[in-house]
């Protein structure tokens, strides 16, 4: 059961509907200068705080999440920069934060074989200790198991008293003891099984074998738990694919193209990609491939008018300005105003000026902008966020099959509202990062019963890699197992010119 797994870049490109990337790699980056033999003031920083264990970090996010509701990435970002571990010691305290929280109901399932008195009648801190604990024994081959137990009983006695501390230690040795039991039982019904072996809310792993059957629901649920790969976008207003890959292979680096897109570059090996001097100048943006794929379906040419509805923080909105040479104009709309400041900040690092980052709801662009005004539209709907798991793993423990019937609302009048903007021969692009029918698929066939001048480009994927995958009314479902990036639906759809 036990499987190694590593640190990720952060994504700075991803949106802010739940497409954060998932784990952070503080590790040394590539292509900037290092200067040996000298302490750092990150080191001397350390030394002079008071020293926090990467366990005890993790303990501390996690029963944040669990009794105050906070949001792990945002809880686990601030307490490791107030901590200033080291990038070995913060890598680790990233995975115990993140795989624990992935691995959440099988960690209880077994664990509440042990706990005398059951999971629900412990303190939050103690219950996220014996979590971190049970997840480095199960998952993490690194670690000797009599070092998880030790760090943990010494942890114990630091957060609580000796009678807290023997009873951890008694339910890890006990553990240790019957390790054959830690096993799902195979008799199980298909999705209970499914839903304990890999962690998923049993009520999703049944809506996904309704849809896409019992073999491919496991597949995603088995996918949503692997680590994140880490891509990057090449701002071609600047460089190349190519040139940009030799300097990053110049100084260590392991990188490949993508297969998805042909701005993409997955790196293997090099580090935090962000805190890079390629970063920095803004020769690239870190980014999933999946989401790459938005800008290349909405394909904007030079010295074309688009519209970016929901644009925030602008990761796609640069990707289409380089995909215009930075020649035209692209509005950038989000409804809150203090996103506004991370498209604009995005647009100055990759040195481009046609992006016009503006403030409002989507709801009423209708309202803000004559009909049959713009080339290409974008929207990149408000969604479930269920294709992104594997970078957020707390969406599948805080959503609930209302919450799909509720954004799907927004959804349909979203493209309603935007629909008249576009121009007669345009091309509206809609896309989400959830793999929900409701939300996308079914969205769109309902969306062009309704708009009689709108028809879907299904010829928008031959001759890709997206070809053989799902697609449906004009549209392309990438589900997280077939390239192991985020689940997207991405659909093309033209305004008839002769109207």
């Amino acid at each position: 059961m036990s499987e190694n797994r590593s640190g990720r870049s952060v994504d700075s490109s991803s949106r802010g509907k739940g497409k954060q990337n998932r784990r952070p790699n503080p590790g040394k980056p590539g292509g900037s200068s290092n200067t040996v033999g000298s302490r750092t003031s990150g080191e001397a920083s350390r030394s002079q705080r008071p020293k926090t264990s990467p366990r005890a970090l993790a303990v501390k996010v996690l029963s944040a999440v669990e009794q105050d509701g906070a949001y792990s990435n945002l809880e686990l970002n601030r307490r490791l920069k107030e901590a200033d571990l080291s990038p070995a010691d913060a890598g680790l305290a990233t995975e115990l934060v993140y795989g624990t929280i992935a691995r959440l109901n099988t960690l209880d399932y077994f664990l509440e074989r042990f706990v005398a008195k059951g999971m629900a009648k412990l303190q939050p801190w103690v219950r996220s200790l014996l979590r971190i604990s049970v997840y480095q024994m199960l998952y993490l081959d690194r670690i000797p198991e009599h070092a998880v137990v030790s760090e943990a009983v010494n942890l114990a006695k630091k957060l609580g008293h000796q009678g807290i501390s023997g009873m951890v230690n008694g339910v890890l040795r006990n553990m240790i003891r019957n390790r054959d039991e830690l096993r799902i039982p195979n008799d199980l019904p298909a999705a209970e099984r499914i839903a304990l072996e890999h962690s998923h809310p049993l009520w999703m792993v049944k809506r996904w074998m309704g849809r896409y059957g019992e073999e491919t629901a496991e597949a995603i649920c088995k996918a949503n738990n692997e680590p994140p790969a880490v891509s990057v976008r090449v701002n071609t207003t600047m460089t190349s694919r190519e040139k940009l890959m030799q300097e990053m292979e110049s100084t260590g680096a392991v990188v490949e193209p993508s297969r998805l897109s042909p701005d993409g570059i997955l790196v293997r090996s090099g580090g935090n990609m962000a805190l890079t001097s390629w970063y920095r100048d803004g020769l690239f943006s870190v980014q999933d491939e999946s989401s790459m794929l938005v800008a290349e379906a909405v394909a904007p040419e030079e010295g074309q008018t688009v519209l970016d509805c929901c644009a925030a923080p602008g990761g796609k909105t640069a990707h289409m300005a380089e995909k215009m040479q930075d020649r035209g104009r692209i509005i950038a709309n989000d409804v809150h105003a203090h996103k506004r400041q991370l498209i604009m900040d995005q647009a100055d690092r990759l040195g481009l000026s046609c992006i016009d980052a503006v403030t409002g709801d989507a709801l009423d662009l209708d309202e803000r902008y004559p009909h049959a005004s713009f080339d290409r539209i974008l929207l990149d709907a408000p969604c479930s966020g269920l294709g992104v798991i594997r970078r957020k793993p707390d969406v599948k423990w805080t959503k609930s099959p209302e919450d799909i019937e509720d954004i799907s609302g927004l959804q349909r009048e979203l493209l309603d509202r935007v629909a008249p903007l576009l121009k007669p021969g345009g091309v509206l692009v809609y896309s989400t990062c959830t793999i929900e029918p409701a939300e996308n698929e079914l969205m769109v066939a309902d969306f062009l019963k309704r708009h009689s001048e709108y028809q879907a480009v299904d010829s928008a994927w031959t001759g890709t890699e997206l070809e053989k995958w799902n697609r449906v009314n004009g549209g392309v479902q990438i589900l997280p197992q077939y390239a192991h990036s985020d689940g997207f639906f991405i659909a093309r759809l033209t305004r008839a010119a002769d109207e």
